[in-house]
């Protein structure tokens, strides 16, 4: 990975947009200032926008050359904000519309890895008068109810019994009107770092806890992150070419994060995709930047680099 090239001027006005309305508001305001403090100190003019329904206003009337899109969640990784973007026609980083789109929701990412070929864990869709019975005898025991539009394992939860369905697909649904029910690959996770094209080292994610949740993420001392991860290096390289298969089947640009299943066999599952992964100093894509010799100011610039590529 090389380094920037071009000179901080060049990118003109940069909006560092942040925060907004998802339940990950406070995890991308975190992210947002850590970029903002690494753009300017890149030299570059950058400026903390945090994103209300103005924001296509403040937009237009600051004058602003291109986006950094630091938003998670909804409104910043399902294509909202990069549509508002291209109608004003101010360049902006990562994913287009398309690949937005298809990586926020889960059940289209699985479609279309699916299509394509590419190993996920089965799923069905489900609404509030699934039978849970019918849930366990299609996918078995464990499995996980994930709410399809969101992030961060949010309204997530694991499940061991038939008994504990109901209330698991209760609570997504409070998160979200579509929910899918995964099966659930027994084996270790793996985090696949996107940027420019190029899969970044494999890491590891262990806790203690039933799976990689929301506490797990960033509330829990007991997480651990293995970069290097521990594969060999074929099954590393396997790891990160399938990454990068799954990155381009959802059209996806510029930089984002693979979360991949290992399961007992070795075999490779694809989790989902994220098209606007944590920024702070302690976030998977920084973490996997550095093993790969990549400091974070210099992970910043190459991103704010895809804001000159155009959008599909």
């Amino acid at each position: 990975m090389s380094e920037i090239n071009i000179t901080p001027q060049s990118f003109g006005r940069v909006a560092v947009l942040m925060g907004g309305r998802s339940a990950e508001r406070e995890i991308s305001l975190k992210s947002g200032r850590a970029v903002l403090a690494a753009l300017q100190s890149l030299g570059v003019d950058a400026v903390e926008l945090d994103v209300d329904k103005t924001v296509s206003e403040r937009l237009r009337q600051d004058k602003f050359d291109r986006a950094f899109i630091i938003l998670h969640g909804r409104g910043g990784e399902d294509g909202e904000i990069q549509g508002v973007l291209q109608s004003l026609q101010i360049p902006y980083t990562g994913s287009g519309i398309t690949g937005a789109v298809l990586s926020m929701n889960k059940r289209l990412s699985k479609q279309v890895w699916q299509s394509q070929g590419l190993p996920t864990p089965k799923y069905v869709r489900l609404n509030r008068q699934s039978n849970p019975q019918q849930i366990v005898e299609e996918l078995g025991l464990p499995l996980v109810i994930k709410p399809v539009n969101e992030g961060s394992s949010i309204g997530m939860s694991k499940v061991t019994s038939a008994e504990a369905l109901q209330q698991a697909i209760n609570l997504a649904f409070d998160y979200d009107d579509e929910v899918i029910a995964e099966q659930w690959v027994h084996g270790a996770e793996y985090t696949v770092s996107i940027l420019n094209g190029e899969a970044l080292p494999v890491i590891r994610l262990t806790t203690p806890r039933e799976f990689y949740d929301f506490e797990a993420k960033y509330l829990a001392d007991s997480t651990e992150y293995l970069c290097p991860c521990g594969l060999s290096d074929a099954d590393e390289k396997r790891c990160q070419q399938l990454a990068i298969n799954a990155f381009n089947a959802l059209n996806m640009s510029g930089w984002g994060r693979i979360d991949v299943m290992a399961d007992q066999h070795g075999d490779f599952y694809l989790l989902e995709a994220n098209s606007v992964p944590g920024m702070t100093d302690h976030s998977l894509v920084p973490m996997s930047a550095r093993q790969a010799g990549i400091s974070f100011e210099n992970l910043v610039g190459q991103v704010l680099k895809s804001s000159l590529e155009g959008k599909r």
